[in-house]
């Protein structure tokens, strides 16, 4: 899996899943500060990243416009930095590695997980 991290939440998180082996890279990186979240969806699902962010408008566009991607992890919490919530991120990936293969909307928050597969 590829992750592409999302403006409104630390680079570190690029570095954290690229040390429990996957592909990681934060927006900043590669696109505008700037950005329209329709853009970094856009470049997610050309690239085949999964989008991983603190925001929902991700979920929105993607029920609006009826996308079958990409997939988006959103993070629910007001801890957000991987030292903190970190482990807990890496058992919902896992568990939900399935689903976010097949496109999915996948809300994480310290006491529960949740998946919406494509179309919302």
């Amino acid at each position: 899996m590829k992750f592409l991290i999302d403006m409104n939440l630390s680079p570190s998180w690029a570095e954290f899943f690229v040390n429990h082996g996957f592909e990681a890279i934060h927006w900043s990186a590669i696109g505008e500060i700037s950005a329209r979240d329709s853009e970094i969806l856009d470049y997610a699902a050309a690239n085949s990243f999964i989008v991983f962010t603190h925001d929902l408008d991700f979920g929105t566009l993607l029920a609006i416009g009826k996308s079958s991607g990409p997939s988006v992890i959103q993070l629910r919490s007001q801890e957000v930095l991987p030292s903190v919530i970190g482990e807990l991120v890496l058992r919902a990936v896992n568990s939900a590695a399935s689903h976010l293969e097949m496109g999915a909307l996948v809300t994480i928050d310290p006491s529960r997980q949740r998946v919406r597969l494509f179309p919302i």
